[in-house]
């Protein structure tokens, strides 16, 4: 019977889930009764010796309950053995001493162990230190080794002998050359040390991996290998990061920083090109799909900078949607990221979802309002999907690349009263549809290259709206420049980037 619950099953694994909630009583009862201890043997309260025995009692047992709770947790594996093995045996020290320290003072017990009321103190004291010194080792297993000290401040940490702040932040910085940079190092890395290191590393192992090293990630967890070389859609590191955000499985948890569609693409690219070590941007293939998230690497942009557009619409707040309404969207393969939790501003994106097309419309719109930036390159949209979106109040950018889109459609977005970013590179879209929407207001992006769009056109329309920047080329360095704009939608002024 009890059989099940000494090794790593379903049951073993319910009950030990319960041990971060058992494990705050015990806390809780040794802090309150030390506290009333103090204060009687002090005379600031007036209370008996019963009322802290009881506590004692207490503290004892929920002390017991959360070691087995954390015994049956720990059979899950993915801890660092060393640092559970310490915490484990202070948890039992606490439950041991606390159980000593009710003995001693019990009144049918106390009365007959000699020399009862010296052991009592002692027993208690050491309870409470390892009470706090269990809780920093639990903390260190959670959420890693420096997660008490990580933050701490000046003077505090010279007085320490520990690092600058700056030093152990994880940030990740724009890259100065992206064409030169090494693919692993300066782009697939900093990504996993900003979003999955936290729970992967030597102190924390979750589901026995480690995505700290290149060498542990291609080892990969009890789960089998994190990734295939050269296929992303078989990959488990790419697949749980693109499951409902409730789904247990989905990485990172619920409640965590999660990945950015754009850091999405980018490992999904690395993972296709054979998920190189050593190679640079330059030795790699680069699709169109990627060459722009590439080149916004230069400012940040993709790699997870936390600065928001500085559009208007990041001053509203709508109501939030539905959460029946946002599983229908991940089902039906759109990627969905919340952009502002204050404001419920969310980003929809069908990059994994390219059979999307004008009948799959009706899934946005019980969430037209919240959605502000939408993501619909590759699809199969045409001009009826425009109509829709049109609707689409708080939208301020839209991604319309490798889409039939024509100047008809484009055309119906020009009342959109937010709408700052544009990219229809690869359509129908003429002369006539960007001077349809050219005049808007908060328009200070487009991609036309590869469209129906002339030189002429784009030449007229800089002129006339100096505000506006229209790239109807490629380059890294103009595209870098850009992206910032489409995706800050900051004004620029610019002349027209001609084709090369």
């Amino acid at each position: 019977m009890l059989l099940p619950l000494l090794q790593a099953s379903s049951w073993a694994l319910f009950i030990g889930r319960f041990h971060p909630v058992l494990v705050h009583l015990p806390i809780g009862f040794l802090l309150i009764a030390a506290l009333l201890e103090i204060g009687r043997r002090s005379g600031k309260i007036n209370i008996g010796e019963g009322t802290v025995v009881f506590i004692l009692f207490w503290s004892a047992i929920s002390a017991t309950f959360a070691c087995i709770a954390g015994y049956m947790l720990s059979l899950g594996g993915g801890y660092d053995e060393e640092l559970l093995g310490d915490h484990m045996w202070k948890g039992i020290g606490v439950a041991a001493f606390a159980w000593v320290a009710w003995l001693v003072k019990s009144d049918r017990v106390g009365k007959v162990i000699p020399f009862g009321k010296l052991v009592h103190l002692p027993a208690f004291g050491i309870a409470v230190v390892l009470t706090m010194s269990a809780g920093h080792d639990g903390g260190s297993l959670t959420h890693g080794a420096d997660y008490l000290t990580q933050y701490t401040p000046e003077p505090f940490r010279s007085l320490a002998g520990m690092d600058p702040l700056e030093e152990k932040a994880k940030e990740i910085k724009p890259i100065a050359n992206v064409e030169q940079a090494l693919v692993y190092k300066d782009i697939v890395q900093p990504i996993l040390e900003a979003r999955c290191v936290q729970c992967h590393n030597a102190s924390k192992k979750k589901g026995d991996l480690r995505m700290d090293e290149l060498a542990l990630l291609v080892k990969g967890g009890e789960g089998g290998p994190a990734f295939v070389s050269g296929k992303s859609t078989e990959s488990d590191m790419i697949k749980r990061c693109l499951l409902e955000e409730n789904d247990d499985d989905h990485m990172p948890p619920k409640g965590k920083p999660q990945l950015t569609t754009d850091q999405i693409t980018l490992l999904t690219w690395w993972i296709d090109q054979g998920a190189p070590s050593d190679k640079k941007v330059a030795d790699l293939k680069v699709s169109e799909e990627v060459k722009p998230v590439l080149a916004s690497l230069s400012k940040g942009g993709a790699s997870g900078s936390s600065k928001k557009p500085e559009s208007a619409v990041f001053s509203l707040k709508v109501p939030p949607a539905d959460e029946k309404d946002i599983q229908a969207l991940r089902k039906a393969g759109l990627i969905v990221n919340t952009l502002s939790q204050d404001q419920n501003l969310l980003e929809v994106s069908a990059v994994n979802a390219p059979a999307f097309g004008d009948k799959e419309m009706a899934l946005l719109a019980p969430v037209s309002e919240q959605i502000t930036w939408l993501k619909l390159g590759g699809t199969k949209v045409t001009d009826a999907a425009l109509k829709d979106i049109a609707k689409f109040k708080n939208l301020n950018k839209l991604h319309l690349e490798h889409t039939i889109v024509t100047d008809k459609g484009i055309a119906e977005l020009k009342n959109l009263p937010y709408l700052g970013y544009l990219n229809v590179v690869d359509t129908k879209v003429g002369d006539a549809g960007l001077k349809s929407v050219a005049g808007m207001k908060e328009l200070r992006s487009v991609y036309v290259w590869e469209s129906a769009v002339t030189d002429t056109a784009v030449s007229q329309v800089t002129k006339q709206y100096p505000g506006l920047l229209v790239v109807n080329g490629f380059s890294e360095a103009e595209v870098a420049q850009f992206l910032k704009a489409g995706d800050t939608t900051a004004t620029a002024a610019n002349e027209p980037v001609k084709k090369p």
